[in-house]
């Protein structure tokens, strides 16, 4: 397993290909929702990708400073690949997640809107519900800060 952050000028063609079929897989497709993933906030962020031995993209997580979406540093876009659930990846995501934004940016508050069902997941990693459920994309959502 390969664990990478890259900025957005130091991904490749195929890996930013990559790394968009993956979240159209899933927030487009597997989730039914028509929504515009990309936002002109890639440039804006470090990704974190990790890759199996093979050299395929089974798990990313996008990265902000603050400023960007919250006044605190965020994790967006995270995702798993269908094929690679249940083998706590994304546990290693959010982990490596928050120690990129710790050491890239000097800071430990993170705020994220999540996926309402995701709650207790995000609490095994410090983050508390700050919101009522709203909807995203026609999508339960809550924000949650660490």
């Amino acid at each position: 397993m390969k664990i990478q952050i890259k900025a957005f000028n130091e991904l490749s063609a195929d890996e930013l290909y990559e790394v968009l079929h993956l979240r159209n897989l899933v927030f487009v497709v597997e989730q039914n929702c028509a929504y515009l993933d990309i936002d002109h906030k890639d440039d804006q962020a470090h990704h974190v990708i990790i890759y199996d031995d093979k050299n395929t993209l089974i798990a990313y997580a996008r990265i902000f400073k603050s400023g960007i979406k919250y006044d605190t540093s965020s994790i967006g876009r995270v995702v798993v690949h269908p094929n690679h659930r249940g083998k706590e990846l994304g546990d290693l995501l959010i982990r490596h997640s928050i120690n990129a934004i710790e050491e890239l940016y000097q800071t430990s508050e993170i705020t994220i809107s999540a996926q309402a069902y995701l709650q207790q997941f995000y609490n095994k990693h410090e983050f508390v519900t700050v919101s009522d459920e709203y909807l995203e994309d026609g999508i339960p959502h809550v924000e949650m800060r660490r």
